[in-house]
C-alpha cells in the first residue's frame, strides 16, 4: 500500500522516494546563506514594516459591491478595500 504525503504544486503526488530525497537532503544539512538568499521572494512589504491582516463583517449587498468593484477595476479585494481605506482617513 502506498503512503499519501500529499501533493505537489503542479497537482503530482509526492513519492515515498521524495520524501526519502528530502529526508537525506536535510540530514547533510543546508547552507544557510543559500537559504537566506531564496527566502527574498515573496509578498513585496507594504509600507514602512509588516503589514497586518484586519477581519471585517461585510453584509451580503456590500461584498457583492465590492466584489464588482474589483473586477471591474481588476484588482484584489484587498487593494479596493485599501483604496477606501485611505480614502476615507485622508478625509476623516
Amino acid at each position: 500500500m502506498t503512503r499519501n504525503h500529499g501533493k505537489r504544486k503542479d497537482g503530482s503526488p509526492i513519492t515515498e522516494e521524495m520524501v526519502e530525497r528530502m529526508a537525506d537532503e536535510a540530514e547533510q544539512g543546508y547552507d544557510v546563506d543559500e537559504l537566506r538568499r531564496r527566502r527574498s521572494s515573496g509578498r513585496p512589504a507594504m509600507g514602512s514594516g509588516p503589514a497586518t491582516v484586519e477581519s471585517v463583517r461585510l453584509d451580503p449587498e456590500l461584498k457583492r459591491e465590492l466584489l464588482l468593484r474589483a473586477s471591474k477595476e481588476g484588482i484584489s479585494v484587498s487593494e479596493v478595500v485599501r483604496k477606501a481605506l485611505r480614502s476615507y482617513v485622508r478625509t476623516a
